[in-house]
């Protein structure tokens, strides 16, 4: 009885301890046709438009030594991210969601992990260390596009000329417009870039007029 209650005493000390999440929620508000810009942050980072003129962000963070701070700074909204060193190179914390105009412009550095950028209209800027970067785009967008990878791939449903290293690590993709209301400055080290169009269906049609009945 002993040798087992010493075995289960050996085994629930090798299970790895349970983290303890924090979800912080905060709205900000975001001057006309300004930028948000993150630095220094890692993990998942998820930026959606939405039809609002304000920001939200929501941080989820297993660790105290993470903290996450939003300050506006002129035309600016600047989250900042300051962790201990080694936790930089965490891939998965902390993970931040945030809501902006369509019409703003995106300005990420971010270290490891993914970033995934989903209807934001305005000029974006990404520079990731290693990860994914995901955008989906409107169809009827036109962009500037100048996006690479240097150990990894592009993909991009918007066509343009594309250069491989002769190492084939690299890849880069350059859809050049420069009547192009928008521009895509995206920047992996090691990872992929996914850019993909956003089919929206065309709205219905007025209704047809219902048919007469014979002798009316």
């Amino acid at each position: 009885v002993l040798g087992f209650g010493a075995g289960c005493l050996l085994l629930a000390a090798d299970e790895p301890k349970q983290k303890v999440q924090v979800t912080k929620t905060e709205r900000m508000d975001f001057p006309s046709g300004g930028t948000l810009r993150l630095t220094k942050s890692t993990g998942v980072l998820t930026v959606e438009a939405w039809d609002r003129p304000d920001v939200e962000i929501t941080t989820i963070k297993s660790s105290d030594n993470v903290r996450v701070s939003a300050e506006r700074h002129g035309d600016e909204l600047v989250v900042t991210t300051d962790a201990p060193r080694h936790r930089r190179f965490s891939p998965f914390d902390p993970e931040y969601r945030i809501k902006a105009p369509r019409t703003a412009r995106l300005i990420a550095k971010h270290g490891v992990g993914d970033v995934n950028i989903d209807g934001i209209l305005g000029d974006i800027q990404v520079t990731l260390l290693k990860g994914e970067i995901m955008l989906h785009l409107p169809e009827e967008g036109r962009y500037d596009i100048t996006a690479r990878s240097h150990v990894g791939n592009v993909n991009s449903d918007f066509p343009g000329p594309e250069k491989r290293r002769w190492w084939l690590l690299g890849h880069q993709s350059a859809s050049e417009n420069s009547q192009a209301a928008h521009k895509l400055n995206l920047r992996v080290g090691f990872g992929d870039i996914v850019i993909l169009k956003t089919r929206v269906p065309a709205p219905p049609g007025p209704p047809a007029p219902a048919p007469k009945e014979a002798g009316l």
